[in-house]
């Protein structure tokens, strides 16, 4: 983004006031002083003017002088001036602008530094004064007592403006920036947030795949194995269907991995789609082919699911499954949809010895992440899930997901 010259020179001028604030202010002083001096000289027709010049002179300075302190003490620069602004008038000179120079200075100082209360009092009282004096002044008998008070008056009114309206802009400048500084923050931490939940995200998927499949291919390599001598027919289908498990996993892994490699450019390659419950047959023959049979019950009148519903509902069942064929000694299982209003309840169940699963409260699995997974993932889509041996045995995971509409927003599980 380019700047204008006239900003680069203001933010160059602002960097040199910092570094040296007492040259910058010795420069605006000699000006002031300037203009007092010859404030002192001006007259009014036909009028003489005091000889005062050696006093109105060191007064003039002892005025200016006060001015550098004005960062640190602007009270005490405002009564300096005020005191030396109001002699001067009282020796008989001419109240003009230039001679209120340096109190003009002063006030708007006073009003850029201070808060409005002390600008109101000390402001005041340097009006009443300098009005007062220019008023009982013999240097403007023959004008008017109305145009000797509102001169003084507007002239010494329009640096306490000005300053108001620049401490009133540095305050508005001030808390820009310190929102913007908190924007700033908010977007890191919220950026910290989503870089956390995609990680948390893409470790479930990988967990599932992963887990899932290998799995499988390791039943199925034991099974072979088992059987490689006694029935080499059914070595030769297992062996054929592991070639089909790895394949499944590749194909997987290679699509979740692909989502991070996507450019994001329209004419990329798609994507495949999420897998969802009409995978339940694929996965139901892969788990056959580990040895274990599952059955699959629907109840109610099916209803289309939104993608990450569908997505969640497949890899829960995909999870529990995967349980079954690593640590359940059972050799069938059982999977029942159930479309009850607007929810879905899914529970998948063996009947294996419950002292046999790793996964009963207290045992290795359970402190590992496929439950804490599952469970992650139902409350990522607004569902709820429970996972725990059964009273008559065996192992039982029971989740109810929401019937998101078909095509609504996807949460974060997508």
């Amino acid at each position: 983004m380019s700047t204008s010259p006239e900003r680069r020179y203001a933010d160059r001028l602002d960097e040199f006031a910092g570094r040296h604030p007492f040259l910058v202010d010795l420069a605006l002083v000699i000006p002031l002083m300037g203009c007092a001096t010859l404030g002192s000289m001006l007259t009014l027709p036909g009028a003489e003017p005091p000889d005062q010049d050696r006093t109105a002179t060191a007064l003039m300075g002892v005025a200016c002088l006060a001015l550098l302190k004005h960062r640190s003490h602007p009270r005490l620069a405002v009564i300096v001036n005020a005191v030396c602004t109001v002699v001067v008038i009282g020796l008989g000179y001419l109240l003009t602008p230039l001679l209120l120079a340096p109190v003009m200075a002063a006030l708007y100082w006073l009003a850029v530094v201070t808060d409005r209360r002390g600008t109101r009092v000390y402001g005041l009282a340097t009006m009443v004064a300098v009005i007062i004096a220019a008023a009982i002044s013999d240097s403007m008998d023959h004008v008017s007592l109305l145009l000797r008070t509102i001169g003084p008056f507007f002239w010494l009114l329009l640096p306490l403006a000005a300053g108001n309206m620049t401490r009133l802009r540095r305050a508005y400048l001030t808390a820009v920036q310190a929102r913007a500084e908190h924007a700033e923050r908010t977007r890191e931490e919220e950026a910290r947030l989503r870089v956390t939940e995609e990680r948390m995200r893409i470790a479930r998927e990988l967990h599932d795949v992963v887990a899932h499949h290998l799995a499988l291919a390791n039943a199925q390599a034991g099974t072979a194995a088992h059987l490689a001598l006694s029935n080499p027919e059914q070595t030769q289908r297992i062996l054929t269907d592991l070639n089909g498990t790895t394949s499944a996993a590749l194909r997987e892994l290679k699509a979740t991995l692909g989502l991070l490699r996507r450019s994001g450019d329209a004419d990329s390659a798609p994507l495949e789609p999420s897998p969802g419950l009409a995978r339940l047959p694929e996965l139901v023959s892969s788990c056959a082919s580990a040895g274990v049979t599952v059955k699959v019950t629907t109840e109610g009148e099916p209803q289309p699911l939104s993608p990450g519903v569908d997505l969640t509902a497949f890899r829960i069942v995909q999870e529990a499954l995967t349980n079954v064929t690593k640590h359940a000694t059972a050799e069938s299982a059982c999977v029942r949809l159930a479309f009850s209003g607007s929810r879905l309840l899914i529970t998948v169940t063996n009947d294996g010895p419950a002292a046999t699963r790793a996964a009963a409260p207290g045992t290795v699995e359970c402190r590992g992440y496929g439950v804490m997974g599952m469970r992650e993932r139902a409350q990522s889509v607004g569902g709820e899930l429970s996972a725990g041996p059964r009273p008559e045995g065996g192992f039982e995971v029971t989740t109810a997901l929401p019937l998101q509409p078909y095509g609504a927003a996807e949460d974060a599980a997508l």
